[in-house]
């Protein structure tokens, strides 16, 4: 049975196994909040990750390929692109085949409106049943990769 992983990648991401079936399962990026230098900051918990992809059981995954955003500054963007090739990194330790989708094209194919919570609506007009799992503004993440999971499944293995 084709289970297709799709990734909301970065810090506030989250992953969403979706299963041929109708299965779903999501959760967000694992993080572990470090103090550097005095601050607090946000790093992925690379174990955990791993952990969570291979017992995931995916048979494909389909990644939102993302670049530089106007108006960040620089060690966040650093720290993004950081994150970015930690979870790459992650799923190819894994053995997964992973295909690249842009945001223009998962959000137009599966006609996701414009708006902050977009996604969130149209994720849960989608697939109500798993509505609860972005309940919140803070689960847009949920909603971003389990769309792009639904995206996967749709268009079979032909990424780019």
């Amino acid at each position: 049975m084709r289970m297709v992983l799709g990734i909301d990648p970065g810090l506030s991401g989250a992953m969403a196994l979706l299963t041929a079936g109708g299965d779903l399962d999501v959760w967000d990026m694992p993080t572990l909040q470090i103090d550097r230098n005095g601050k607090q900051k946000r790093e992925l918990d690379l174990a955990c990750l791993v952990t969570s992809i291979r017992d995931a059981g995916a048979t494909e995954c389909w990644f939102e390929k993302v670049g530089a955003m106007p108006g960040q500054g620089v060690s966040s963007m650093f720290a993004f692109g950081r994150a970015v090739g930690q979870v790459e990194a992650a799923i190819a330790a894994c053995g997964i085949p992973i295909s690249y989708v842009t945001p223009q094209a998962w959000k137009r194919q599966l006609s996701v409106p414009t708006g902050k919570d977009a996604a969130r609506l149209r994720a849960s007009q989608l697939m109500p049943a798993y509505a609860t799992e972005w309940r919140l503004v803070k689960h847009d993440g949920r909603a971003e990769a389990a769309l792009i999971a639904l995206y996967g499944l749709l268009h079979g293995g032909t990424g780019r």
